[in-house]
């Protein structure tokens, strides 16, 4: 953790090694804040792989699609940075203490996520 209380973030290359922002519920959906500290990868690449580890994460945790179609004009870099709502829905008996997602890269350059409580 970093002073500030935000994720400590180091770069592989160009490449951002971790990610961890808040979880919000919002009428539309869901909104990642991204946590002090926290770098969003610009490589196109990088960023769909964050992308699906962070759907994988989620769908595990609770979450699921929202049943309206999602806005084609919304970039997973918007999702990732927090500009934009994602159509996801917490199922009944997803875990509502789970508010924040921390992904961070392994040795092998795939994406590990995980879901865990807010900071408190």
């Amino acid at each position: 953790m970093s002073p500030s209380g935000g994720a400590r973030t180091s770069t592989v290359g160009f490449v951002a090694a971790s990610y961890s922002a808040d979880i919000a519920e919002e009428a539309g959906g869901v909104r990642l804040r991204p946590t002090d500290g926290t770098a969003v990868p610009t490589e196109p690449n990088e960023v769909h792989l964050l992308g699906l580890a962070i759907a994988l994460t989620m769908g595990s945790a609770g979450y699921e699609h929202h049943p309206k179609p999602r806005d084609p004009e919304i970039t997973i870099d918007a999702l990732l940075t927090g500009e934009a709502t994602m159509p996801w829905q917490r199922r009944s008996g997803g875990d509502p203490a789970a508010s924040r997602i921390v992904c961070e890269r392994s040795d092998s350059a795939a994406w590990r996520c995980r879901i865990e409580p807010a900071a408190g």
